[in-house]
Order: C-alpha cells, then sequence, then structure tokens
C-alpha cells in the first residue's frame, strides 16, 4: 500500500498540467528516501525538464538545505548538475514515475540515461510507454518495480495515445451545480485562468456557428497574457459579422467549415460550445473537462442531453471542482 499512496501523489501532481504539457504526456514523480518524501513533482511545459528531472532537483534542495542558482525547466543545464553531484548522493533514495522513463533524447535528454548513472534504490514506474522510440527506458535501469496503479496511469496518459494518431477532443463544460451553462462567467478566475492556459497549448479551438452570432465572444488568452488560439467556426453557413472580437484578435487564424474531417489528424482540439456543438460532436468526443461552480442558477440554458461519464480524476479550482472524464458505453 505504501508504493501505491507515493504513486498517487505523483498522479495528482500530473493531473495538475494534464493538457498543458502538449504534445508531451502528463507525467509526475515523488522522490522518497527512508520512506520519507523529498519531493513531489510534475513535467510542466513541453520543452522543459521531465517529471523525474524537476523531482530529483527538488530532492537535492531538500536533502542539501540548499537553493539552485538555475532555471529547473532547464533541462540541459539540470542534467548536466544532477550527473555532476558526488557519486552516490541519490544512492539511498527511490523514485515513484507515472510513466516509463524516457530513453530518447528529444528536446530534452534521456531520463532513463540519468537515472541508470544516478544509480538509484529503487525505480517505481506506473505504466510503460507504449510509443516506439520513447520505450524501454526500463531496460536500461537496475531495481525497477513497473505497473504500480498502472490503470489510473495510464487512464493519465491517454490523452496522448490518441494525439498520436487523431486529435484528441476535449470538450470543455462550465456549468452551475444544478447544470445550468448561461449567464455570464459562471467559473472561478482561477478556473478562468485555467482554460485559457489550455487554449494556449490547443492546436484549434473548435466552436459552433450559433455561439459566434448568439454570444460575439473572444475566445482569447488575456488572462494569462499569452497568443491567442486559432479558431474552426463549424458552420453550415459563413454569415457572420467580421466585427464580432473573434475576428478582430491579432496573429490568430479563423477557419469556417463545414465538416470535420480535421479531426482526423494529429493534434489537440478543445470545444467550447453549447448543446448543440455537444450532441453534433458526441461521437467525436474523446473527453470532456467540467468546471462546476458551487452556485445555483435560474438560466434555462442546459445541456439537454443523456451521456454515461466515466469521471477520470477531480480537484478544486478555487471555488469550482474541475472533473476530468470520459463518454462510456452507449
Amino acid at each position: 500500500m505504501r508504493d501505491e499512496f507515493y504513486m498517487q501523489l505523483a498522479l495528482d501532481k500530473a493531473w495538475e498540467y494534464q493538457g498543458l504539457t502538449y504534445p508531451n504526456p502528463a507525467v509526475g514523480a515523488v522522490i522518497t528516501l527512508d520512506g520519507k518524501i523529498l519531493s513531489v513533482e510534475a513535467h510542466q511545459k513541453s520543452g522543459t525538464s521531465h517529471a523525474e528531472v524537476i523531482a530529483l532537483l527538488s530532492a537535492y534542495e531538500t536533502l542539501s538545505k540548499t537553493s539552485i542558482d538555475f532555471n529547473p525547466q532547464d533541462a540541459g543545464q539540470a542534467h548536466t548538475f544532477l550527473l555532476n553531484l558526488p557519486q552516490n548522493f541519490f544512492s539511498a533514495c527511490s523514485i515513484y514515475v507515472t510513466l516509463e522513463p524516457c530513453s530518447h533524447q528529444g528536446k530534452t535528454p534521456s531520463c532513463a540515461r540519468l537515472l541508470r548513472k544516478l544509480g538509484l534504490k529503487k525505480i517505481y514506474i506506473g505504466t510503460k510507454d507504449k510509443i516506439k522510440g520513447h520505450n524501454e527506458g526500463a531496460k536500461q535501469l537496475d531495481n525497477v518495480t513497473i505497473g504500480i496503479l498502472e490503470e489510473k496511469c495510464y487512464a493519465l496518459l491517454e490523452p496522448f495515445l490518441i494525439w498520436q494518431k487523431k486529435a484528441f477532443v476535449l470538450f470543455k463544460l462550465a456549468q452551475s451545480s444544478n447544470g445550468r451553462i448561461g449567464g455570464g462567467y459562471l467559473s472561478s478566475q482561477a478556473s478562468l485562468n485555467h482554460v485559457h492556459q489550455l487554449r494556449t497549448v490547443c492546436d484549434t479551438l473548435l466552436i459552433g456557428g450559433n455561439t459566434v452570432r448568439m454570444d460575439r465572444p473572444t475566445l482569447d488568452c488575456r488572462f494569462v497574457h499569452a497568443k491567442a488560439p486559432n479558431v474552426c467556426i463549424y458552420s453550415k453557413e459563413d454569415n457572420f459579422d467580421r466585427q464580432i472580437p473573434l475576428f478582430m484578435v491579432p496573429h490568430r487564424e479563423v477557419e469556417i467549415l463545414n465538416d470535420l474531417n480535421f479531426l482526423e489528424r494529429p493534434s489537440f482540439v478543445i470545444v467550447e460550445g453549447g448543446e448543440g456543438m455537444l450532441n453534433a460532436l458526441k461521437e467525436k468526443i474523446d473527453w470532456f473537462l467540467f468546471y462546476q461552480t458551487p452556485k445555483l442558477s435560474t438560466n434555462n440554458l442546459t445541456y439537454n442531453t443523456t451521456m454515461n461519464l466515466a469521471f477520470l480524476h477531480q480537484r478544486t479550482m478555487d471555488v469550482d471542482l474541475m472533473i476530468w472524464s470520459k463518454k462510456i458505453g452507449h
């Protein structure tokens, strides 16, 4: 049970960055020493240090009672620093990581090679990497145990596996506690910030024509001061007022399409819309992301549909409840 406890900590941390690491997977890591937790960290952004590296740096600071003097997200500098520590610095430590450490060198050096050279006492892996060329990191390591909370770790990895083959389609819903969706902003500022963070990394923000005509939205990333996502409007007719704020955002592409063939290409697509879009995309949606606010509303708008869902992970976002889920059955 102790190993499952540590792996669950790694999972919970990784879920904080689900989607934000695109096109990389969300991964969490925990470092322990004689049962004591030294660090709980996660990969945060593509091209930066992986979860294992961030966790090792944090564990170093805990053990040495000193702070590193460089950006821990700089993967090259982080690897160099860790490899130059005194031999056996981490030899009594164990690491729990939700995904098999990478065996290849891409934008960042190989984590499997780093762990082998550091010689940790024990390495616990949640699930193996399914992507050819990235996998087999475990074969480079000694004292490895694979399959700790494997089903949960695989669920965390699912978006990454989907966007290798086609678009990973995430439908975002913000609603009151009684399922109402209209009447202006429902979510807390923390939830709004999170939505804007996801928008910054997705390939396409997909919306319906009625949303554009009725809401006249902007759909930018102003809350996190980042570039707005490209937008695809799914509509049979191109009869939009080009003075709507959506069309006025600089450095953005807006396409109007009457088919969804682009979802066959590997990518990350966020859908924001109402009942019409939910029903139109019902068979193409992979996951849902709910932001449920602790309010009751008399607004008439709701998602008037029937669907069975499985909750994958949930956490609070200020006063809101954020729930990752997926469709099951029919």
